[in-house]
């Protein structure tokens, strides 16, 4: 079994070889693409950049990194915007002192914090899954610091009985047999049937990446999932331009929250991609591009 800093070399080789692969051909330094990791409030933080123009912040759900948005950095940054991807304390590349090893304040204060250090003044913000509820949160916090905000695959409803006690179940998993022992529990929700069929690299890729995460990440990214606030009467607070994405075939936050969502958030637009599950960002990174793309340019964001 490997180790911890063994795991981490892995992915830091493999992300060195992704970005690698997409400035090959001639484009080299045309994104700016960059990466590097950054001390936020207690933790070391690692990031990816990549373009020049209007900032885009995207924030991973759980229990993976920064690398669920591989597919989408490039597309973004070659249509005018400087695509930021960070892995949470704990998750990916970065790791987290042993007394704060995550929580949804602590989440949002360090994505603001990283905001800060890039300096990136105002952003889109965009968040899958548990990054929801941290743009929620930050959202509440420092509305000014956003131009716009994307919901992918996401929930605005705290976790049900059931829900609450399905994350607690995965806490205590990976803390009986690790982090590697999450990823048959998510794979079979992250993407359909038919893309673990034919396309099972696409499963290997998420898998290497749910095990990057520490036992501690684990267990508190399940209990900010367990414990979420409700953030119906946020929604309504929200004047900023508002696009949802949605795989069709989401099994953890099915369609139905999302157009819940839409209906709350004044004038936010709703793009649900068929033949999409709850990583739709990767799984149909090229409809999810589009979609981020023509609501941004019908908004302006540029």
């Amino acid at each position: 079994m490997f180790s911890r800093s063994q795991r981490l070399l892995s992915l830091a080789a493999l992300t060195t070889a992704l970005l690698g692969s997409a400035l090959a051909g001639g484009s080299t330094g045309t994104y700016g693409a960059h990466d590097g990791f950054l001390n936020v409030n207690g933790a070391h933080m690692h990031y990816v950049s990549v373009g020049q123009g209007t900032p885009m912040l995207l924030l991973h759900g759980y229990p993976l990194s920064g690398e669920l948005f591989s597919r989408n950095r490039q597309a973004l940054a070659a249509a005018g915007y400087r695509v930021i991807t960070i892995d949470h304390r704990g998750y990916g590349q970065s790791t987290a002192p042993a007394s704060d090893p995550g929580s949804l304040q602590t989440y949002a204060q360090d994505a603001l914090a990283m905001m800060d250090q890039l300096n990136v003044p105002r952003a889109i913000i965009g968040g899958m899954s548990m990054g929801g509820p941290i743009a929620f949160e930050m959202y509440r916090g420092a509305p000014q610091r956003f131009l716009g905000l994307i919901l992918i695959d996401t929930i605005a409803n705290p976790a049900s009985i059931v829900e609450q006690n399905l994350w607690k179940g995965m806490a205590q998993k990976a803390s009986a047999f690790g982090p590697q022992s999450l990823a048959p529990e998510l794979l079979k929700d992250m993407l359909t049937g038919q893309t673990r069929v034919n396309r099972m690299a696409d499963a290997t890729f998420l898998t290497n990446i749910v095990k990057q995460a520490s036992v501690a990440a684990d267990v508190a990214g399940a209990n900010v999932l367990a414990t979420r606030p409700d953030s119906i009467p946020t929604l309504k607070t929200i004047t900023v331009p508002t696009l949802i994405i949605e795989g069709l075939e989401d099994t953890v936050y099915p369609p139905e929250f999302s157009l819940k969502m839409q209906q709350n958030i004044p004038g936010s637009k709703l793009v649900v991609i068929p033949g999409a599950a709850h990583a739709a960002i990767f799984e149909k990174a090229s409809a999810a591009n589009a979609a981020i793309l023509n609501w941004a340019r019908s908004h302006n964001l540029r």
